[in-house]
């Protein structure tokens, strides 16, 4: 992801388009930028496959909301064959929740 720029005749804007695509784009390159909320994904106690459709290997992720009963969570990723596909995660209980993907 990248900061567009549009030509422009107007020097000025020209050169403001560089600098702020100097500053921002770093900061929009990073993979959590680009990250998504999973709502309502219903994990069973044990080894869960979680679709994460980020089209791209998985960096990380964060439980943002959990209903229902408390559990814990950790992710077997180091084992995962396709971490450009899906987050292989284990939960304590069988729960409801939204993770955060990126």
């Amino acid at each position: 992801m990248a900061l567009p720029t549009f030509q422009t005749p107007d020097r000025t804007l020209t050169l403001l388009q560089s600098n702020w695509a100097t500053l921002l784009n770093p900061v929009l390159a990073q993979p959590i930028v680009q990250g998504q909320v999973l709502e309502n994904v219903a994990l069973v106690t044990g080894n869960n496959v979680v679709n994460h459709k980020l089209g791209r290997k998985l960096q990380g992720w964060w439980i943002v909301r959990q209903r229902g009963v408390a559990a814990s969570f950790y992710d077997t990723q180091d084992s995962n064959p396709t971490p450009a596909v899906n987050l292989y995660l284990h939960s304590s209980a069988a729960v409801s929740v939204d993770i955060f993907v990126f």
